[in-house]
């Protein structure tokens, strides 16, 4: 993975569109998050992407139809459904919007199937070389039902990969229950960087995150979570996630860039689809004043963003990392071989890849 410099040319292309990913099981209540923050006039001059329009009420919101595959509605912003290909909707969407042929928009939302694993929809969102560069994944919401989020952890794996790789998860229907302590324990063992909101939270809150719009600055701590930041390394996750788990890797020093790109590369290409999620800041030697963000899904990752400054006086990198059928011991003891650390009980290089041939100079 290369962290050079962007080109000068980039100077002219577009900012890339924030895009917001929304997810939950079935019946954990996304269509009425959803329709709420459709009233919302944050929301105005966005696309949401769903999968039919029947699926929500846009009767009360309807304004005109601009074609057979998208609507507008009073708040402003448009929703188109999702009849084939989701690389294909968004890659119209750009055309129209930049024909001239639909009112240009600041922010896209997609709301996903309650069945759908969302790690291939980030992947998707990530990995195509021209979206990657017009769009910008802000955030991925999910929505837990607190009356029957466990049971859905229990049963469907759907469910577990959902909340692993939120970074908000918004908790509805916690009045039939009174008591989430229990749902919130479980929550915050399994994805101890997601904020839990409630469903009135602002849509602001909701669906802004690290790429805000209008210049807004990077609120890092709120969005790796301050939980994050104190994670021990052998989360003791509940029976039913065993096979997902959550490490905050972390370095007071600067990180050398050659060998921060070799942990990044050996990660991605040794053990990427166990990567569920990763996110973080990193403040390089070379540049420790202006700390690049690096966000990636499995064995793909966007390219770094570099911050004009520290978001905040914490001036630390720190990595999250959301694993499947990876245990979290294991990257530490990566991490701090790379850095130079000492430990008694780290491995020489060829162990700590399944692929030792992937070592980069190994």
């Amino acid at each position: 993975m290369s962290l050079t410099a962007s080109p000068a040319s980039d100077s002219r292309r577009p900012e890339p569109i924030p895009l917001t990913v929304l997810t939950g099981f079935l019946g954990a209540g996304k269509t009425t998050l959803l329709n709420r923050l459709l009233r919302d006039p944050a929301l105005a001059d966005t696309v949401v992407i769903v999968n039919e329009f029947g699926e929500i009420g846009l009767d009360h919101l309807l304004i005109e139809s601009i074609d057979e595959d998208m609507v507008l509605l009073g708040a402003g912003c448009l929703c188109c459904t999702v009849r084939g290909d989701l690389i294909a909707t968004l890659e119209d969407l750009l055309r129209k919007r930049d024909n001239g042929r639909i009112t240009p928009f600041r922010r896209v939302v997609i709301e996903t199937t309650g069945l759908a694993d969302p790690a291939p929809i980030l992947h998707a969102l990530i990995y195509h070389p021209y979206l990657v560069l017009r769009y910008r994944l802000q955030a991925v919401v999910t929505v837990v039902d607190a009356a029957t989020g466990a049971a859905s952890l229990d049963a469907h794996p759907e469910a577990v990969r959902q909340a692993a790789v939120a970074d908000r998860i918004v908790l509805t229907k916690a009045d039939l229950v009174g008591d989430t302590a229990g749902i919130r324990a479980r929550l915050a063992a399994l994805n101890p960087a997601a904020r839990i909101l409630p469903p009135d939270a602002p849509a602001d809150d909701l669906l802004g995150g690290l790429f805000g719009l209008d210049g807004k600055g990077a609120d890092v701590r709120a969005w790796l979570g301050d939980a994050a930041l104190d994670l021990p390394h052998q989360a003791d996750v509940n029976r039913h996630d065993a096979a997902i788990r959550a490490v905050c890797l972390t370095s007071e020093a600067p990180v050398p860039r050659p060998a921060f790109e070799m942990f990044m590369d050996l990660l991605r290409s040794g053990h990427g689809p166990k990567l569920l999620r990763l996110k973080g800041i990193v403040a390089l030697a070379d540049d420790p004043e202006h700390p690049i963000v690096v966000h990636g899904v499995q064995h793909v990752f966007h390219a770094p963003l570099t911050l004009p400054a520290w978001p905040d006086p914490d001036h630390t990198s720190r990595l999250v990392l959301i694993l499947r059928d990876l245990d979290p011991a294991f990257v530490q003891r990566l991490w701090d071989a790379f850095l130079g650390r000492p430990r008694v009980d780290a491995p020489d290089a060829a162990a700590l890849t399944d692929n030792p041939l992937a070592i980069p100079g190994g």
